[in-house]
């Protein structure tokens, strides 16, 4: 996502030509009326919709072209991403940075790593004017564009434990504020009862698709194409961050040296990424984060608790077995769990 906003009135003509045809596109998709919040999710290839969102991954899909060298982090929202950022965005650009002087110390992760499917509306030309090779998105992997899939570029996937991703997505989504420019600027925080928005989780109604396709769809392609998948689990990275950061190297082919090691650079890095030393910074305090002109978000909304087994707080015994059973039930016939760890 980027910080940054786009005002409709001032597209180009190419961009008005394209939004002009998303629009007739938009009329012919699966609408789903909200009614509290007031927003509508629209139905593409299988995947629920905020409009502004899908406009940003059609233009992805016909205009991104990915270069072999480009690193993409996906994951459905609230499993990790802005720490997988954070550490991707060290680890690739650690000999330009040094650590007092980092980027990541003045800046939402969101904003060094941007989201291809919100940053292509602000900015068509995303790829060429990044100074690093680290993207991300939440698109699910049936819509990547072919420039991704067939590029030999790599992803790295992140998912998480389902009940803690629901407890964290329904806060994270009840912090977020709808700008109407009809009515002067005002405010209106987007707002539904925790049960409601259960219900609507297990269903994959919510405003980023179905969480178990997202996984599944992943997990799958991981399977078939090992090389250009670096799997991961939210809950193997806390367990041992030092491990998977080395890892992340690797598999990003800019492994650290034997110097590099030997001075500590991958704790350095875990340090200066950690959920304490990211959500102390100002700009992650106090800072703002505009998705688009009507979309905001407080740079805190990022930073809630980060902790494994938080959804025990919050969702009843029947909550927490429903979800199990739709985990085993939608993902458990490809082998996929989510208790332990992916392999190291």
């Amino acid at each position: 996502m980027s910080s940054s906003t786009i005002n409709s009135d001032h597209r180009s003509p190419l961009m008005q030509s394209n939004y002009k045809l998303f629009t007739e596109l938009l009329s012919t998709l699966p609408k789903l009326n909200r009614n509290n919040p007031p927003v509508d999710l629209y139905q593409y290839q299988g995947f629920w919709y905020l409009p502004k969102v899908l406009e940003g991954v059609i233009q992805v899909q016909q205009q991104f072209q990915a270069r072999p060298t480009d690193i993409i982090i996906a994951g459905w929202p609230k499993t990790g991403n802005t720490w997988l950022k954070a550490l991707c965005f060290a680890i690739a650009t650690r000999k330009q940075h040094n650590q007092t002087k980092n980027p990541l110390l003045t800046n939402l992760p969101h904003n060094l790593v941007p989201i291809l499917e919100v940053e292509i509306l602000n900015n068509p030309k995303i790829r060429e004017t990044l100074h690093h090779s680290v993207l991300s998105t939440h698109m699910p992997y049936t819509s990547l564009p072919k420039s991704i899939t067939t590029s030999g570029c790599k992803i790295i996937y992140i998912c998480r434990d389902p009940k803690d991703t629901f407890v964290s997505f329904y806060h994270f989504f009840r912090r977020s504020h709808v700008l109407s420019t009809s009515a002067g600027g005002s405010i209106t925080d987007l707002n539904s009862s925790f049960h409601d928005e259960f219900d609507l989780f297990c269903e994959g109604k919510t405003s980023a698709g179905s969480f178990w396709d997202h996984v599944l769809g992943y997990y799958k392609a991981s399977l078939d194409r090992p090389d250009m998948f670096l799997f991961l689990k939210y809950e193997g990275l806390v367990e041992d961050p030092v491990f998977y950061v080395k890892k992340l190297a690797r598999y990003m082919d800019i492994p650290f040296s034997v110097e590099e090691e030997l001075e500590g650079i991958p704790e350095k890095i875990v340090k200066m990424c950690s959920f304490e030393s990211l959500s102390g910074l100002e700009v992650n305090k106090t800072g703002k984060y505009y998705v688009h002109e009507s979309y905001m978000l407080d740079n805190n909304s990022f930073f809630r608790k980060g902790n494994i087994g938080d959804w025990k707080n919050h969702l009843t015994p029947e909550m927490a077995k429903k979800i199990d059973e739709i985990a085993a039930e939608r993902l458990g016939g490809f082998g996929f769990s989510f208790g332990q760890p992916t392999a190291p």
